[in-house]
């Protein structure tokens, strides 16, 4: 079995406002951040991204998502778990999620 990476996420006060909202900027990608405000999901299923879509399409939207804080992508046996930085971007930029979801 090959072991599962961590990515690197930022830290709650190294993230930044503009990258934030470049990376809810994209349809797609706002959309992701949608399904996760209900809760952490398996990257397999994030059902808003079209299957057609080029697994490297996706990696590369959460990609974006994770280094400009917003997501949390981490190991989950041979998945990976995305969850919503809810309580990061809250403490950040009160009321920004409220005012963009």
């Amino acid at each position: 079995m090959v072991p599962s990476v961590d990515l690197e996420h930022p830290d709650r006060d190294a993230i930044v406002l503009e990258d934030v909202l470049f990376a809810l900027s994209d349809p797609a990608r706002l959309d992701l951040v949608r399904q996760l405000r209900d809760g952490p999901m398996a990257a397999a299923n994030c059902t808003t991204i079209d299957p057609r879509v080029p697994k490297s399409t996706k990696s590369h939207m959460f990609k974006v998502l994770r280094e400009a804080g917003v997501i949390a992508n981490e190991p989950d046996g041979r998945n990976r778990r995305l969850s919503l930085r809810r309580d990061d971007l809250d403490r950040r930029f009160p009321g920004l999620l409220d005012a963009i979801l």
